[in-house]
């Protein structure tokens, strides 16, 4: 019954404001359904549901749905006032912000489906309408490099979807001579069971396509191109969601399939690909910082950065390689979305998104100058924050294991640090350039991750370490 309360109330809540014309109005009850979500998914913790055959709560799944929904609250608290600044600037109408409120709702519901799903088949539906929610809200300004940029992520996005269709397709077929024909041969907790039955060749095929196909969505290089685009043109709430949610919707999809490969002793391990795919995109991501001039577009390559971090954590795999993984996810997404709720409102106040433009935020508008720089020394690695502690975990893990991996691993986070530190520099501090408006939108979302992420850095509670040690031996 929970679980269903996780789904209806974004479902409903689509619904309800597809009808709705006053935006004020609207974005009370956008902040309203995403607020009795995340309720709903706290729920989770006390009344944890027996699985169906099409919907289950687990270890693993609720660290997802819990920081879904989270994120998902304090993005539509933030959505509130930024899209109301949209609407006076004439950037959206009335029809366009009733769109909006609907698809972000009903892209939370597609969120928590795949989340939730026990069906390999009911996941990858809800993957689908994930992306395609997201894809009609990068395009709502209606220019014509939203447009644009829509129809990449929805191009690119189609491609690695059909990918993890057809590797989602395999794995059923590899399952059917042991399980039987039907529904039981794509239900997770049944194929978990019997997975060491299952052909080793048709796995092997089967996490290729699947590591590419939700690769692609995971935004992990070279599969990354729809990415940058993305966050540059859709709305700044909308970039808070796609790499603070949508990216782990992916990943958990992932690693559900990885789980399903480890339990199989003859099919190949899938930490090496992982591995390399992730190092690929973390020192590819880290030289493309230096040649960035829109500030979204950089913050898009950072996020690309440590998703590949995160990739290379889980393919390190180990109690302390998944810890730290999970670790650095559960950061990267409260710490990403914290600076794109930042920029956001650099971006309203400059009345543009070039770096060239911006400068002395530090003295015009102190708090958002030191929040976004709060937000970039976090992002960085930098101590005391939580990302210092996801990385040193995953780096002194890597060094005890493969020295040259951790060599190459630390030389990607350098880079990566010099190239945001130089680009942000020149937008907090220095002469002032661009308009000094006053900020209209709330701060509170932004500082409210920001804590929770230094908070992470000093101390975790025992009762969260002790959960995601276990999710990491679930993890293998």
């Amino acid at each position: 019954m929970t679980e269903t309360l996780v789904l209806a109330i974004p479902l409903l809540g689509a619904a309800l404001l597809a009808l709705i014309r006053d935006y004020r109005l609207s974005a009370k009850i956008n902040v309203t359904a995403s607020g009795l979500a995340l309720i709903a998914a706290l729920l989770l913790l006390v009344d944890r549901p027996a699985a169906g055959q099409f919907l289950a709560v687990d270890d693993l799944n609720i660290v997802f749905i819990l920081l879904s929904t989270f994120v998902g609250f304090t993005t539509s608290v933030f959505s509130a006032s930024y899209i109301g600044h949209e609407l006076e600037e004439g950037r959206l109408t009335p029809n366009y912000l009733r769109f909006y409120h609907a698809m972000f709702q009903l892209m939370l519901f597609g969120m928590n489906l795949a989340l939730l799903a026990n069906n390999i088949g009911l996941m990858w539906v809800a993957v689908e309408l994930a992306t395609l929610t997201t894809v009609v809200m990068v395009g709502i300004y209606r220019t014509h490099e939203a447009i644009e940029a829509a129809w990449k992520y929805f191009i690119l996005g189609s491609v690695g979807i059909a990918l993890a269709l057809f590797g989602t397709i395999l794995v059923y077929l590899a399952a059917r001579p042991v399980v039987g024909e039907g529904i039981d041969a794509m239900v997770w907790t049944v194929l978990l069971t019997r997975a060491h039955d299952f052909d080793p060749a048709l796995l092997n095929v089967a996490f290729i396509f699947l590591l590419l196909g939700y690769g692609t969505k995971v935004g992990l290089a070279p599969m990354h191109a729809w990415l940058p685009d993305a966050h540059a043109e859709g709305p700044t709430p909308i970039s808070a969601v796609l790499s603070g949610l949508l990216l782990n919707v992916a990943l958990y999809a992932l690693l559900r399939f990885k789980v399903l490969l480890a339990a199989n002793p003859g099919a190949i391990a899938p930490g090496p690909l992982m591995i390399a795919l992730g190092l690929l995109s973390l020192i590819f991501a880290a030289f493309m910082l230096y040649r960035r001039r829109d500030i979204k577009r950089m913050f898009a390559y950072s996020s690309i950065e440590h998703m590949g971090i995160t990739v290379f954590a889980f393919g390190m795999a180990g109690p302390l390689g998944n810890f730290a993984g999970l670790l650095q996810m559960a950061m990267h997404s409260l710490t990403k979305s914290a600076i794109f709720f930042s920029v956001g409102h650099v971006a309203q106040v400059k009345g543009t998104q070039r770096i060239a433009d911006m400068g002395g935020l530090t003295s015009t508008h102190p708090l958002l100058g030191w929040g976004l720089i709060a937000g970039v020394a976090a992002i960085a690695g930098l101590p005391p924050f939580g990302v210092f502690t996801s990385e040193f975990l995953l780096v002194s893990s890597t060094f005890a294991r493969e020295p040259l991996l951790a060599i190459l691993f630390v030389f990607g986070l350098l880079v990566s640090f010099g190239a945001l530190f130089l680009r942000v520099s020149s937008v907090a501090f220095g002469e002032p350039r661009g308009p000094t408006g006053p900020v209209t939108a709330s701060y509170v979302p932004m500082f409210a991750h920001l804590a929770l992420v230094l908070i992470a850095g000093v101390w975790l509670p025992g009762p969260l370490v002790a959960w995601f040690q276990h999710v990491a031996v679930l993890l293998g």
